[in-house]
This record gives C-alpha cells, sequence and structure tokens, in this order.
C-alpha cells in the first residue's frame, strides 16, 4: 500500500521518440503500476536544454540516448534511470553516483536485432544490393559484381554481447574472424583478440561494436587499412571521424560503409551524398520483438528500483 500511494506521486519521462509505438504492453504496465507518464513532446533525441525544462518534478527517466550529462542530473530530482538499450556512455555514471541516482539498462535486449541488421547491411555493401535496387526502379537493367564474405577478414572492434554475436554470425559464414577488445585477450568464442593496429591491417572488413564516445577510426587509423576496406558502424557515431570516413571514400581506400548512428541525429550530412554509403536512422533495435521485450524491461527496472527504494525508506 506504502508503495502505490508513492507511485501515484512518481512522474517518469519517456526518453525514447517511439516507446511503446510497436506495442502497447510497457506503457500499459507503466500506467497500472500508477505511475505519472510524461511522453516525449518532440519525437526525436531530447537535447540538453529539452531535458532541463521537462525533468523537473520527474522522478524516473525511461531513458534513450538523451546527453545524461552532470548538469542535467544536478538541475533535476530524478530517482531512477532506466536505460531503454545497452550502451550507458550518454549517462554520467559517477554523478548519477554522487547524486543517489539508480541507473539500470537492458545489456541483452537490442543484441540480436543489432547483429542481425549489421550482416544483413553488410551483405548488401558486399553485393551492391542498394545500388542495383535503385537503378532497377529506374528501369535500368545494371548488373554488377560484387563480393563474397566467406573468406573475408573481418575484424569485430568492441566484443561484448553484440560484437560476440556478429562474430558467430560470421565465422558460421565462412568469413576469418577476428576481434579487438581492450579487457580481453587470447582466444574467446573460437576469436582471436588483437591489438587494434594489426586488426585493421589484416581486414577486408571492420564492424565497430564498441562502447564509449571517443573517436576509434581516424585519419591515422584509415592510413593502415587495405584499400577497399568495407566500414561497418552500428554503435556510436562519435566512434568514426566523418571527414576521415568521407576522404577515405573520395580515395578509394573505403570500398562501401554503413552507418547506424550518427553524431547529430536526425542525420542529414555530406555522406547522403555518397552511394557507396548504406545509412539507416538509428534503427538497430527496431524489431517487433526487440523493442517490446526491451521496453518492457525497461520499464520492469524502473518499477523495481523504486519498490527497492521505497522499500528502504
Amino acid at each position: 500500500m506504502v508503495n502505490m500511494e508513492i507511485r501515484k506521486k512518481t512522474k517518469v519521462l519517456l526518453g525514447p521518440s517511439s516507446f511503446a509505438e510497436m506495442h502497447r504492453s510497457p506503457l500499459d504496465r507503466l500506467l497500472s503500476a500508477n505511475f505519472e507518464v510524461i511522453d516525449n513532446p518532440y519525437k526525436r533525441k531530447l537535447t540538453e536544454d529539452e531535458l532541463l525544462k521537462l525533468l523537473p518534478g520527474v522522478e524516473g527517466l525511461i531513458a534513450g540516448l538523451e546527453p545524461l550529462n552532470r548538469r542535467v542530473l544536478e538541475a533535476s530530482c530524478l530517482k531512477v534511470i532506466s536505460r531503454c538499450g545497452s550502451g550507458l556512455s550518454n549517462v554520467d555514471l559517477q554523478a548519477a553516483k554522487d547524486l543517489g541516482i539508480v541507473v539500470r539498462n537492458t545489456p541483452s535486449g537490442p543484441t540480436t536485432a543489432v547483429a542481425e541488421l549489421t550482416l544483413g547491411c553488410l551483405l548488401c555493401l558486399l553485393r551492391q544490393v542498394p545500388q542495383m535496387n535503385h537503378a532497377l526502379h529506374q528501369k535500368i537493367w545494371s548488373k554488377r559484381v560484387g563480393r563474397q564474405l566467406q573468406g573475408s577478414c573481418v575484424a569485430v572492434i568492441g566484443f561484448g554481447a553484440i560484437g560476440r554475436k556478429v562474430g558467430q554470425m560470421l565465422y558460421a559464414c565462412g568469413a576469418r574472424v577476428i576481434a579487438v577488445d581492450p579487457v580481453l585477450s587470447g582466444i574467446v568464442e573460437n576469436i582471436e583478440i588483437v591489438a587494434l593496429g594489426a586488426a585493421l591491417k589484416k581486414a577486408d572488413i571492420i564492424t565497430i561494436h564498441a562502447s564509449g564516445e571517443d573517436c576509434l577510426l581516424g585519419n591515422n587509423e584509415f592510413a593502415l587499412m587495405k584499400e577497399g576496406v568495407y566500414i561497418l558502424n552500428a554503435a556510436r557515431g562519435g566512434l568514426v571521424d566523418e571527414k576521415a570516413l568521407v576522404d577515405a571514400i573520395d580515395n578509394k581506400k573505403v570500398a562501401g560503409a554503413w552507418l547506424d548512428t550518427f553524431n547529430k541525429e536526425p542525420y542529414n550530412g555530406i555522406l547522403c551524398k555518397h552511394d557507396e554509403v548504406i545509412l539507416t536512422p538509428h534503427i538497430g533495435s527496431y524489431t517487433i520483438e526487440c523493442r517490446r521485450n526491451m521496453e518492457m524491461e525497461s520499464v520492469e527496472n524502473l518499477i523495481n528500483s523504486f519498490e527497492l527504494k521505497a522499500s528502504h525508506v
């Protein structure tokens, strides 16, 4: 009874712009638990200033990729941040700890969806499917010669849950897979862990599934790569220097790329002019199954965290 009374006074902001659009059950679960739900009025990733306007009086946040830095957290009265997704690089975890804010995430939620999309877009890159699809829609019968995945050397940068799932899929397709991860060494799940520089020199394909925001691929890293390499990024936009990537595409160092994440979203930058690049609007987790499960897990994490806090009062 005490918990219910507490929840009646608890406001929760929904950060993700499409939360519960594919299935209402996560939203219904929040409402049935007597939370007051505040929707994202902008229907896109919230900015720092927008968060500062929306968060007063809000104690719970279902978080997407909003900039939850110390300034935002200190100005809020948040008690629980429940990230709908795996990465936490957008959350100042030290500030949250200092302020007593509980932070939860859904680490396994997007794994299969992101891995499947990565493999699908890789195959489209290798076989130049988007270009031929576009031509045929223009009634132009234009065949292109592509590349096979089998026998190619693929470097997986970031060998967490998603990176390992991608590695397993690639290995099953007959690719020679190596991985880069600063906390691992030796052989992990039949895949050799190597240094970044060594991986860049060997790889025909580089797919990024790392955490953090620091740039991993800039001019120096592109200089180490083979001619005609393929680049895929399903992690964070800032991990690849966009200008360096454009230069590498223009000088044929990079044969093709797929990007699902960008520094600024919605994206409308220079890569839109390159038909060698597949661009998707940050939809790695956008399957019906993944969104439903991940959103429901984030809701349960939030509810459980408030109940735990209430029990300690």
